[in-house]
């Protein structure tokens, strides 16, 4: 490790790395070494040979896709897979969020089957669609389910006891099978499904293996956006994913991140998960999720400028609405006294952006959250999100009488609920909380390493940007800068806004700093401040790339 600067060394070892080779491997992601071989996938073999076999018998292949950032950027890897072996019977079908809700669906089935679908892959999704999985079958249809989701499980006295898996042709879902990497998203299981294909066909069809590396920006852009831990193979997917990206020739893409300002060069992380993310998914939330598709898609240059344009203008509307969603969430707060489990609705609030509205008043509460609308069919359906504290899946598990279908990751998930039961949903689940929550440990420590002002440079900069891609459970360093001076405080914010702040620090030893915290006022942090004062910093560091001018500075985390 002695290769390594002490800074680095700290920081890989606060990673739980503490040799040179696991710090190679993380420093310097590796193809071949990072990602896993596919057919450690029980039913990769299967998958594989289902589909070369639909491919030359000319067979009708339907991709079924989630319409988020997962499932959509999914079915992209697929229809560019099918165009690289140059098979064009198949078609893209991405439900309605609001009509249709999540996964799959009887009636968009039985369309498969007036259509004369021969084999059903979907993205993103399935795992839970026994019943669905059934009917397919009955329709003649084989079934390939690619998906990361939590199966259903049987619920006895002894609480959890075994999986209920769809019969499907062939189950791709590293949580069911002895695949070592768990955590992967659903673009990244598609993902893994062309890399098999390849290695086992790519000869066949003339294809060099290794050809499905330029599908790395799709894969890459969903790890990133569907907050799995960036460690492992998903850290080999985002950061070769980033690579691919920045060099994207998908005109769609390329609009979208003119129109928002960023150099598509130097995209990070933080600009794919904030900017480019909400674009993608604001298509299902408030129109249709097929502008997503077509925008990372087209080859056009003209229609990718109009749906970049589009998907601009929708995102904003959608910002419109979640805001006051929440306002009447605040509302309702101040006549209530709040649970071990929030459960908040209301029948005129758009199913589409509940999942957004609950993470916000998670991020407020710190406690799970159940947020409820009603859909175009006058259906009650909603989203949650857990800080932690609880599985999601496991705690609607506990009361699955309530709801008429659930499902979705540990942190996060979707559900419908029986009409006269939605008023209880609360009191129930409150309940149930104290059976499933996890003992909470000792709090983090809130910063990783004390350093003096003096550091804020390039060449730490540089340092730490081998540590990168950042995100779930490889989160940003954090630095804690002791007695500095607040120079100088200023708010800032779009047409005169002042919603933002910006605050010059110093110390004896340096230069001043700039430091910025979004959407935050001087009482938003543990001490109060005003210029001239001293206090001790976290932070940290941003390079900011805005208006084409290079600028290091840092970002606040909190002042104390």
């Amino acid at each position: 490790m002695e290769k390594y600067s002490e800074l680095l060394r700290e920081l890989l070892n606060k990673r739980g790395i503490t040799s040179e080779a696991e710090a190679e491997l993380f420093l310097n992601p590796d193809y071949e070494k990072g990602l896993y071989d596919p057919f450690l996938m029980r039913d990769m073999e299967r998958a594989c040979v289902r589909i070369y076999e639909a491919v030359e018998s000319n067979q009708k292949i339907m991709i079924y896709a989630d319409y988020d950032c997962d499932g959509i950027p999914g079915a992209v890897i697929m229809q560019d897979f099918f165009k690289l072996i140059n098979f064009q019977n198949f078609e893209v079908y991405i439900p309605q969020r609001n009509s249709e809700g999540y996964g799959l669906n009887m009636e968009a089935l039985k369309q498969f089957s007036e259509s004369g679908v021969n084999l059903l892959i979907t993205i993103d999704l399935g795992i839970t669609a026994v019943d669905e999985v059934a009917q397919a079958i009955v329709y003649g249809m084989d079934v390939i389910i690619t998906d990361h989701h939590l199966p259903r499980q049987s619920l006895g006295d002894g609480g959890l006891t075994s999986l209920i898996l769809p019969r499907a042709y062939g189950i791709l879902n590293p949580k069911v099978d002895d695949y070592p990497e768990k955590m992967l998203c659903g673009s990244g299981v598609v993902f893994k499904l062309v890399q098999g294909f390849i290695k086992k066909y790519g000869e066949y069809y003339k294809i060099k293996e290794g050809a499905e590396k330029w599908l790395l920006d799709m894969a890459g852009l969903a790890t990133l956006s569907d907050m799995v831990p960036l460690l492992g193979e998903n850290r080999a997917l985002a950061y070769f994913g980033l690579k691919v990206f920045r060099k994207s020739p998908r005109p769609g893409l390329q609009k979208l991140l003119k129109k928002m300002n960023i150099d598509q060069r130097t995209i990070s992380e933080d600009d794919i998960a904030f900017m480019v993310t909400p674009k993608i998914n604001v298509a299902s939330r408030m129109d249709d999720p097929r502008r997503a598709y077509e925008l990372l898609s087209t080859k056009d240059e003209v229609e990718g400028g109009e749906l970049a344009n589009h998907l601009s203008k929708i995102n904003e509307d959608r910002k419109y609405i979640v805001s006051g969603i929440m306002k009447d969430v605040h509302k309702t707060f101040e006549k209530r006294e709040l649970r071990e489990v929030i459960v908040v609705g209301n029948p005129s609030w758009k199913v589409g952006v509940l999942g957004l509205v609950a993470g916000k008043i998670m991020d407020e509460h710190e406690r799970p959250v159940f947020v409820w609308g009603k859909d175009e069919n006058d259906m009650i359906k909603g989203s949650c999100r857990s800080p932690g504290s609880v599985s999601v899946v496991e705690l609607m598990t506990e009361v699955s009488d309530s709801f008429l279908e659930f499902g979705g990751h540990e942190m996060a998930g979707g559900f419908t609920v029986h009409t006269e039961k939605v008023h209880f949903l609360e009191d129930v689940l409150s309940v149930a909380f104290q059976k499933v929550k996890r003992v909470e440990g000792d709090k983090k420590i809130n910063f990783d390493i004390k350093i003096d002002l003096a550091s804020v440079n390039m060449k730490v900069w540089n340092e730490l940007e081998r540590l990168a891609p950042y995100g779930c459970e490889n989160p940003k360093p954090v630095f804690m800068f002791p007695g500095v001076k607040i120079e100088k405080i200023k708010k800032f914010g779009k047409n005169g806004s002042g919603e933002h702040l910006e605050i010059i620090f110093s110390s004896p030893n340096s230069r001043s700093v700039k430091a910025i915290s979004f959407f935050s006022g001087i009482e938003s942090f543990t001490r109060d401040i005003s210029e001239g004062g001293s206090v001790d910093l976290i932070a940290t560091f941003d390079l900011s790339r805005f208006g084409g001018k290079v600028e290091l500075r840092l970002r606040i985390v909190d002042i104390i």
